[in-house]
């Protein structure tokens, strides 16, 4: 089920110090995660990534995902430390067109000699919080039992 993505989040993936890494599965089930820092919120609520390379090992595993219905894995990491997880699915490649003119006509214009393969969109299924602490309190909250020893020593 798609999801919108709220506006932490948002702010999150427009913020260029984020580190966003894309996960990918090959054909052997291989994970492949990459950082990407051309991934960003479409106007249209979906992730764009924008593929620079067409051989590329990530492209390859999005045309399979798009081909199999396969989950990719975007995490989004700040140095104040937020992270969050995005889950989600390719829905469509634009080789073309005018969602692909714009962006690679701006990939030009920062660098005259930029590429552009595809520009990718992903449709948001599911986020979650990454954030050491919020993840320490979910899984407590999951697993009360699950406990370190020193932990109950201590208590």
């Amino acid at each position: 089920m798609t999801i919108r993505l709220d506006p932490d989040v948002a702010d999150l993936l427009a913020d260029t110090d984020t580190i966003k890494i894309l996960a990918t599965v090959g054909a052997d089930g291989a994970p492949h995660a990459v950082v990407k820092q051309s991934i960003h919120l479409g106007e249209d609520g979906n992730i764009h990534y924008l593929e620079r390379l067409e051989s590329s090992v990530t492209n390859k595993n999005m045309v399979r995902s798009i081909w199999f219905n396969r989950t990719v894995a975007i995490t989004l990491a700040h140095g104040d430390g937020r992270s969050v997880q995005i889950k989600g699915r390719p829905v469509k490649a634009h080789i073309t067109g005018e969602l692909f003119l714009r962006h690679y006509r701006a990939a030009r214009a920062g660098d005259p000699e930029a590429d552009l393969a595809a520009v990718w969109v992903i449709e948001p299924q599911t986020v979650t919080n990454q954030n050491a602490r919020a993840r320490r309190e979910a899984e407590a909250a999951l697993h009360p039992h699950f406990i370190h020893l020193d932990r109950l020593a201590r208590a």
